[in-house]
């Protein structure tokens, strides 16, 4: 009966929009308000509690406010930590600064996720079970996540001020490279030179993590080359005793 009735009053507004396509005093009528709350408001409460539910696992950098993909990605981190026994706990007090989608390759695409820095030892902490849950979530995309960092230009010359060396562009992004991977661990580098005077570096990781990063070796290329801008290939090999 409520299904009719909501049926009825969506009919009732269609027309009173098709008699006043300008609009008139009949959108300011009782009987109007009423068909549109019973209407409408039940959808604008539940996008309200999603926006609100949302917001709780992302903060953003001067009050800017999130795309609708960052507001999805942080509904299902709420989601996870409401639902999942496994996360519950660890995601209590962990939320993200943003995310974007990248296309990997073809119709391959990839969610990547960037974190505070102060927690990403938390999210090191789960990376394996979180990513997994989050690649669920995400069909068919692949899941990176990575702390966010900031690179401070050099000091002027004559000026006091030091840069502390972890915020060099060097220094970030290999602390970047190291969040690509994760959980695999880096065991070594190589950098070949191109005869058109470009570079490539060969990156090895650690066995012990292949069977969790060895479908995404193609997305930790295309994801670094797009953040950085540096063309990376991955290989595996047991780390030497």
């Amino acid at each position: 009966m409520q299904e009719v009735n909501l049926a009825l009053d969506s009919l009732y507004l269609t027309e009173v929009h098709r008699q006043n396509p300008r609009g008139s005093s009949s959108f300011q009528s009782p009987a109007f308000r009423a068909c549109a709350v019973r209407c409408f408001g039940p959808l604008l409460c539940s996008r309200s509690i999603k926006m609100y539910t949302s917001r709780q696992k992302i903060h953003k950098d001067k009050d800017v406010e999130p795309t609708e993909f960052e507001e999805s990605v942080a509904q299902v981190f709420f989601d996870l930590e409401n639902s999942s026994s496994e996360l519950k706990s660890d995601l209590k007090d962990l939320y993200i600064n943003s995310a974007v989608q990248l296309d990997v390759s073809n119709n391959r695409k990839a969610v990547v996720i960037h974190v505070p820095y102060r927690l990403r030892k938390g999210y090191r902490k789960i990376h394996v079970k979180l990513v997994r849950e989050l690649e669920k979530k995400f069909s068919g995309k692949d899941v990176v996540v990575i702390a966010t960092r900031r690179i401070v230009r050099p000091p002027k010359k004559g000026s006091a001020a030091q840069r502390p060396r972890s915020r060099t562009l060097t220094s970030v992004h290999e602390a970047m490279l190291e969040d690509v991977v994760a959980p695999a661990e880096i065991v070594g580098k190589r950098t070949r030179y191109r005869l058109d005077g470009s570079k490539i570096m060969k990156v090895f990781l650690d066995t012990k993590e292949q069977i969790n990063t060895e479908y995404k070796l193609e997305t930790f290329s295309s994801v670094y080359r797009k953040l950085t801008g540096k063309d990376v290939v991955f290989e595996f090999r047991a780390a030497e005793a």
